[in-house]
């Protein structure tokens, strides 16, 4: 064991020259925020941290845990907290930085702990998502056979982000974001607790107030950014609103590219645009943008949300839409954001139907069930030749020759003759549309 001290390091760190938040962590479970869910009163996260170390089936326990939550809600704490209170080894790898080679060193180095009949290791890997399948697989040997209780924390949806037989061999446990209260505890007692600043500052209420918003959320983002304003408070220690905005950039935006945020935010904008909510809509376009989306990405999704959502109810929708993700390609943002907000807004207001997809997908659902039939002969290519000796063409009505532009004829397959799988709604331009389909469909099937 004498070539990996630093691998097996206790959790305990002198943190006391290190950020705010890295100061501020909590030591037990009672001064850990926002996770009453999980570490209640009989909770099985608080009664596998409160056994006494080395002591009962916690300290013997190899049950697998899987956190999952956003940002700063305390996955990396509580790794080191179950850690402490088992009095195991505690080993930490970031998804980030190690490869499949660190993985089995550390597997290596647990099994020669086991053997010499030292205490067990507790593997926290933070940001397991970032792990490829392979180096996920090779964590499966030491979970199944209890060389190592894996702790892993991820900021992604573990159903898509982790391999099923990892998934299956842990308890996933889901950790919410901070709420206003939670995190206006964490800067009140970073600002007078001898680790944080000591009483140093003073907070105006504007500005306890915008650092509470700024943080979204995260704990971590907000004892950044009150480091940031101590660090720039005048020599009186009193912080306003002003000072905080001076200090801080701009707020946190809650938002993974490649997480559950993506989709979330991505999925709430079509919502709201469905819904006709022009303010809302406005606020997750803002979000996407704020977060560095691709422009090109959100005027494809508007793309597709002005068939669907809208359709023929409003058919401008769809030449709006596209001509944001033209605008977007050919500009890219920052400008891009006004044709998207154009395009948005357009959506938003616009009349809503979904025939057009209620339609398309009634017809593929039964050419998949094999309700297709043959072409009917009049409408069968008649300009190769012999196509005529097969029939095909005959009995063909060109429309253009009747005063109407349209004659009763047949164009379905028998299976199908008759479906009506275009519904048009009483919204906007397709109440015309719908009383013209209806004189269409008497004339086509000869009931006028």
């Amino acid at each position: 064991m004498s070539g990996e001290p630093d691998l097996f390091d206790s959790a305990v760190e002198d943190l006391s020259s290190g950020p705010l938040a890295a100061r501020m962590r909590p030591r037990t479970l009672d001064e850990v925020v926002g996770q009453d869910h999980l570490l209640g009163e009989g909770a099985p996260l608080r009664r596998l941290v409160e056994m006494p170390a080395g002591d009962g089936p916690a300290a013997n326990s190899t049950v697998s845990i899987i956190l999952w939550g956003p940002p700063g809600t305390g996955k990396t704490t509580l790794a080191h907290l179950v850690s402490n209170a088992t009095g195991r080894a505690f080993v930490e790898l970031s998804a980030v930085t190690a490869g499949v080679k660190d993985v089995r060193a550390v597997i290596d180095g647990a099994r020669r702990r086991l053997a010499t009949g030292d205490s067990s290791t507790v593997l926290f890997v933070d940001e397991v998502h970032r792990f490829s399948k392979t180096q996920q697989d090779a964590l499966l040997p030491a979970v199944e056979n209890g060389w190592v209780t894996l702790i892993a924390a991820t900021t992604e949806n573990p159903h898509f982000a982790i391999i099923s037989p990892l998934l299956s061999r842990s308890i996933l446990l889901t950790l919410r974001s901070l709420d206003d209260e939670a995190v206006g505890v964490l800067i009140n007692r970073a600002v007078i607790d001898p680790r944080g600043l000591g009483g140093a500052v003073t907070l105006d209420p504007t500005a306890f107030d915008a650092l509470v918003r700024l943080s979204g959320g995260d704990a971590r983002r907000a004892l950044t950014a009150l480091e940031a304003v101590g660090g720039s408070a005048p020599a009186d220690g009193f912080v306003d609103a002003e000072q905080v905005a001076q200090a801080v950039d701009r707020a946190s935006v809650r938002y993974d590219r490649q997480g559950d945020q993506h989709y979330d935010v991505t999925s709430a904008l079509i919502k709201s645009i469905r819904g006709s909510d022009v303010d809302a809509s406005l606020h997750y376009l803002a979000r996407m943008i704020e977060a560095g989306e691709d422009p090109r990405f959100i005027a494809r999704r508007l793309v597709i949300h002005a068939s669907e959502d809208i359709g023929m109810a409003d058919p401008t929708a769809l030449l709006a839409a596209v001509a944001s993700l033209q605008a977007a390609q050919f500009v890219g943002l920052p400008e891009a954001r006004l044709p998207l907000a154009q395009a948005v807004i357009h959506l938003a207001l616009a009349p809503k139907s979904n025939a057009v997809i209620v339609g398309i997908d009634a017809a593929i659902a039964d050419v998949r069930a094999g309700r297709i039939g043959s072409v009917p002969g009049h409408l069968r290519d008649a300009h190769y030749p012999g196509a005529k000796d097969l029939g095909h063409g005959s009995g063909y009505v060109y429309p253009h020759d009747h005063d109407l532009g349209v004659v009763a004829q047949q164009y379905a397959p028998d299976d199908v003759d008759g479906t009506d799988y275009y519904q048009p709604t009483a919204h906007g331009e397709e109440k015309a549309l719908g009383d013209r389909l209806a004189r269409l469909r008497k004339v086509l099937r000869g009931l006028r």
